[in-house]
């Protein structure tokens, strides 16, 4: 199910949320300029678990960063138009009310506290890993997280397919996310760390993240659970 919008309205505007959409992109866009050289900055600023933990010294043409600082840096690349598109999809339906929902400010830092518990929950069981890990997916999905607790009833358009045809319906997001979590907890049993491909242990990780840092990053007035008006 690939969300396409929300019923959620905001009062504040989401200033992070896209600041953060264009940055990625722009980022994105640098990376195309490189050309042939592109890899060499994913293997420089994308975060390798070996060189992380100190399992692995890189040659100096990719130390363009610190391991430990590569844990940010690695959240604003992507290795694809398919990748981009669907972090900032993720990002766009659900940051604005999580934003809405904690300030500018806090929002900064839940985000980036999101991503470094992802990479490490994708690193730690393979902390021999020479494999680079980029993108938002891990931060974003502290947002999911923290979406799912702040507004479960709320309505999120998805498309179902029917054979030839699909139905635009609206669904909860508790079953939206809560499925999509669920498939991400599969996947990271089923997948190998030590393995290229989807970083399903960043996801996962990320999003019990959001979870349990949702309570204390949201506005005191804001309650978890909130009931959503149908309109």
């Amino acid at each position: 199910m690939i969300p396409l919008r929300d019923d959620n309205p905001t009062t504040l505007k989401p200033v992070i949320t896209v600041g953060l959409i264009v940055l990625c992109t722009l980022v994105f866009f640098w990376q195309l300029s490189l050309g042939v050289c592109a890899e060499a900055v994913v293997q420089a600023l994308g975060v390798m678990p070996a060189a992380l933990f100190g399992n692995l010294s890189l040659p100096p043409e990719l130390r363009q960063a610190p391991p430990a600082l590569t844990v940010v840096t690695s959240m604003f690349l992507h290795g694809g138009w398919m990748h981009l598109i669907g972090n900032m999809l993720y990002l766009w339906i659900f940051g604005n009310n999580v934003e809405d929902a904690m300030g500018h400010g806090r929002f900064v830092l839940f985000y980036l506290l999101c991503g470094v518990v992802a990479v490490l929950a994708q690193a730690i069981p393979a902390p021999d890993s020479s494999i680079p890990m980029i993108g938002a997916s891990g931060a974003i999905s502290g947002v999911l997280g923290a979406y799912l607790l702040l507004y479960p009833h709320a309505r999120v358009l998805v498309p179902i397919p029917l054979g030839y045809f699909s139905r635009m319906v609206y669904l909860p997001a508790m079953v939206v996310l809560g499925f999509w979590f669920l498939l991400q907890l599969l996947s990271t049993l089923l997948a190998d760390p030590n393995q290229p491909g989807v970083a399903f242990g960043a996801h996962a990780g990320g999003f019990v993240a959001g979870m349990l840092l949702i309570p204390l990053f949201k506005r005191r007035e804001i309650g978890l659970f909130n009931p959503h008006q149908l309109r």
